[in-house]
């Protein structure tokens, strides 16, 4: 399926880079200019990687967009003696960005949001913060709470079955493919054929089945909300009104625990914004930004 995209990222230079952190050698992608007078350092969600958020790069041509993969997926390998919880996610990002584009913007978006929101409650100096499809509430609450507790179950299953069933399991395309269509909302039956094959080139590629289970662990054990209060930075909250994760409520609710922050609302979009309204979650980045 011919990426939607592709020519607008044909025009952005893209270099691939490695910095080592935590013991471990990180990965990431500089998109744009090394001159740009603004940069973005962009937090990929769980069990995605850098690919995910190149639609939104697409439509921010004279912004530079530095993107890792996390820890455990892609093309970084897991941080060797550490767990891959909240602390070390957050203390990975906040070395990231000190050593590769101090003081940048942070995004996140999903599980990036709270590892966003983690670090820089946390102390990570940045002058603005910008959450997409954030986890405004306990992910066993929202409006698939009941396919969040089966999911819970296929991640345990997954970690504790032997090894080669358990992989093959959390690596199965019949799974993922539950999975995206789940997500995904929208009707444009080529738009949602390239969103499921985006899940299925790099929906599967984490490390192992270990720092896969605990990266999920992570994510529906915390939320944005216990960072907020924290966050003195101006911050941007790009919501989708029918995100099955954290329904559109719960992000209006969200936006009041910052001390200062602006809440942008998505129609007809779940929490696929970055591939399937872009353009909108990239205009509201562009103004929040000026």
């Amino acid at each position: 399926m011919p990426n939607p995209y592709a020519a607008q990222l044909a025009e952005i230079p893209v270099v691939r880079r490695e910095v080592a952190l935590l013991g471990g050698t990180t990965a990431y992608w500089v998109y744009g200019d090394d001159t740009a007078t603004t940069t973005i350092v962009a937090v990929h969600g769980f069990r995605g990687e850098h690919h995910g958020l190149d639609p939104v790069v697409a439509h921010l041509p004279g912004i530079r967009v530095i993107s890792p993969d996390l820890p455990g997926f892609g093309e970084t390998a897991p941080l060797v003696g550490h767990a891959h919880d909240l602390d070390t996610y957050a203390e990975w990002l906040r070395q990231f960005v000190e050593s590769v584009a101090p003081d940048a913007v942070v995004l996140g978006h999903s599980f990036g949001s709270i590892v966003a929101s983690a670090a820089v409650a946390g102390g990570l100096s940045t002058p603005k913060l910008i959450l997409v499809n954030p986890i405004g509430a306990p992910a066993l609450e929202g409006p698939r709470g009941i396919l969040t507790r089966l999911a819970v179950f296929y991640y345990l299953a997954g970690a504790k079955l032997p090894r080669p069933v358990g992989e093959g399991l959390l690596r199965n395309g019949i799974i993922v493919r539950v999975m995206s269509n789940a997500m995904a909302k929208t009707r444009d039956p080529a738009l949602r054929r390239f969103v499921h094959e985006q899940h299925d080139e790099y929906f599967s590629r984490f490390a192992d089945r270990d720092v896969l289970h605990e990266a999920f662990v992570t994510s529906v054990s915390h939320d944005v909300r216990a960072f907020a209060p924290r966050i003195a930075q101006p911050t941007l909250l790009i919501a989708a009104e029918k995100d099955d994760i954290t329904p559109i409520e719960a992000e209006r609710h969200l936006a009041t625990l910052f001390p200062n922050a602006e809440l942008v609302e998505i129609p007809e979009v779940g929490h696929l914004i970055h591939y399937e309204t872009p353009r909108a979650a990239a205009s509201a980045i562009r103004e929040f930004l000026a």
